[in-house]
């Protein structure tokens, strides 16, 4: 033994497990009243955001989720998917986002393989879920999105749970559970079985942690920035900016839709300064229809799906050229 390994061994006061969740905790004191989410008619602020993944996590846990145990969420990119990136793993659970573009049978066999005690979905995704549901020969916790801005009128019901109702019923002062070992597992992912069925991949709370962290030098990113969330939260976690989103106080704007005249009016109204997207959209977002084309004030920074840092300049006429 050397002199450094004596008296110097690992203590509560020298040592914390990484988490991203940190970033939330940290935020809601240093920024509380900062605007965070932006979607339609709906704000919250950081302290907000924090107060209310606090009270779904209470009530999770009160129906049972615990370390280790599998939520599935099956969503459109909206507050909720954001909040559950936090909620979720307050519990000791793991988060499991599920692609929304999946057939019957795949997302049955994720329900089945990752063992979810618990199915967040959006009714949107109503006829595939229930349908889902009735291959798993297991019961499953239906707790259903209702998003009034679907603009898909009314929805049939899947779960006997609905989200606001649900946090309703949490405790606000909730002590959330940190992680015991930075190695404990945060998030469960699947690929999409275009080859077989699809493949878990284990996120663990440092691992999630440390990219939060690169994401920022990779794409020089700035505090306070405001941030179009185009990128499907079920897509690696949203590459993991709803954690880093959090670390950096930005702003987050939410479009459901990849719909190229809201991506514009969002842009501008917002003064957005970064967004992601796969090629097929950025080329989407190129080729707008000149009917749908907005004069923009400013460059934006776009990370696509290669993890590429791209300056995107808006011409006088709105037309991005990358």
């Amino acid at each position: 033994m050397n002199n450094f390994e004596q008296g110097m061994q690992r203590n509560d006061a020298n040592f914390v497990p990484l988490t991203p969740l940190s970033f939330l905790d940290r935020i809601k004191d240093v920024y509380p009243n900062y605007e965070a989410l932006i979607y339609q008619d709906r704000k919250y602020t950081w302290k907000q955001v924090y107060d209310r993944c606090t009270q779904f996590a209470s009530a999770l846990s009160k129906i049972g989720i615990g370390e280790g145990d599998v939520v599935s969420i099956m969503a459109a990119n909206t507050p909720e998917l954001f909040e559950a990136h936090y909620s979720i793993p307050m519990t000791g659970g793991v988060i499991n986002t599920i692609n929304t573009r999946l057939d019957v049978r795949t997302v049955a066999y994720i329900l089945d393989h990752s063992d979810c005690k618990i199915l967040i979905v959006d009714r949107q995704f109503q006829k595939v879920a229930s349908e889902a549901l009735a291959q798993v020969d297991r019961e499953i916790v239906v707790i259903d999105i209702d998003d009034p801005h679907a603009g898909l009128g009314e929805l049939p019901v899947i779960g006997v749970l609905e989200y606001e109702s649900f946090l309703l019923t949490g405790d606000k002062n909730f002590n959330w559970v940190r992680p015991k070992d930075e190695w404990q597992a945060i998030s469960l992912s699947y690929t999409s079985g275009t080859t077989g069925n699809p493949k878990g991949v284990v996120y663990h709370h440092r691992g999630s942690y440390l990219m939060s962290m690169g994401s920022v030098s990779a794409w020089n990113m700035p505090n306070r920035l405001t941030y179009l969330y185009t990128v499907p939260m079920f897509h690696c976690n949203g590459w993991g900016y709803p954690w880093t989103l959090a670390m950096l106080h930005a702003r987050v704007v939410f479009v459901r839709n990849i719909i190229v005249k809201d991506i514009f009016d969002l842009i501008d109204k917002y003064e957005v300064t970064h967004f992601g997207g796969a090629p097929i959209v950025l080329n989407m977002i190129a080729n707008t229809p000149e009917q749908d084309q907005k004069p923009l004030k400013k460059q934006d920074f776009c990370n696509d799906s290669r993890g590429t840092a791209t300056l995107v300049n808006f011409t006088k006429n709105g037309i991005p050229r990358v």
